[in-house]
């Protein structure tokens, strides 16, 4: 059974999220700070974290950096401020998603199962793939088995996610995806939850991007969504 750790400092918030993913069928583990979290997280090795950025202890910011470290695992993120450097700065560290408090359960149950679909088929895929398969567009060099990319033979270290936003772009260089495309794709997100929340994310996880690899690979065409140069 998918087991999922919720880090949630505030017991009512805790308590609710706790028995709404039991009822979903998810065996659930809690934890109420930061040094606790990244010890259960050792211990019980969950497949998912719902992660509240303001902790005692240490915060959740630290608290996924630390997880990921020690081996990848999904995150959704949870933040009582709705403010674009939180939005970056968590996604930054591994974040794969991001809910602003309050929320509904209904929307953070979808959330939880579209990013565990697309960690399980993320990794299905590098099973299969030839390790010798590359994409190349201009500097850009992305080992899609060895999931590594380089610009202009520099290697630079993406988070999952970011992995597979690029990596989605490669594949259509040239081609101008939408958000909704983009969320469909690379989060498995229905359109039901591809509102003003999944255009953040997008938007997020394309800045992060032009940070470390570059302003000029990712063309924005307002209005319409983003797409690789292949220049």
């Amino acid at each position: 059974m998918t087991r999922i750790l919720v880090v949630e400092d505030e017991p009512t918030i805790a308590r609710a999220v706790e028995a709404r993913l039991a009822a979903e069928g998810f065996v659930v583990d809690v934890a109420g700070d930061g040094p606790s979290a990244v010890a259960a997280a050792r211990e019980r090795r969950p497949d998912l974290l719902v992660l509240d950025v303001m902790l005692p202890g240490f915060d959740g910011l630290e608290v996924c950096r630390r997880v990921q470290a020690e081996r990848p695992v999904p995150v959704v993120m949870l933040t009582a401020r709705d403010d674009e450097t939180d939005l970056l700065v968590g996604l930054g560290v591994g974040a794969d998603d991001y809910l602003t408090k309050p929320f509904s359960m209904r929307e953070l149950v979808a959330r939880i199962r579209a990013v565990l679909r697309r960690f399980d088929r993320a990794a299905a895929a590098a099973s299969e793939r030839d390790a010798g398969q590359v994409l190349r567009a201009g500097p850009l060099e992305i080992d899609r088995a060895g999931r590594r990319v380089r610009v202009d033979g520099r290697e630079v270290h993406l988070t999952p996610i970011e992995f597979e936003l690029l990596e989605c772009l490669a594949r259509h260089r040239g081609t101008v995806l939408t958000r909704s495309v983009l969320l469909e794709q690379v989060w498995d997100w229905a359109d039901a939850y591809a509102g003003a929340s999944g255009t953040r994310v997008v938007d997020g996880h394309v800045k992060a991007l032009r940070r470390k690899l570059g302003a000029d690979l990712i063309r924005t065409v307002h209005g319409v969504g983003y797409a690789l140069e292949t220049s």
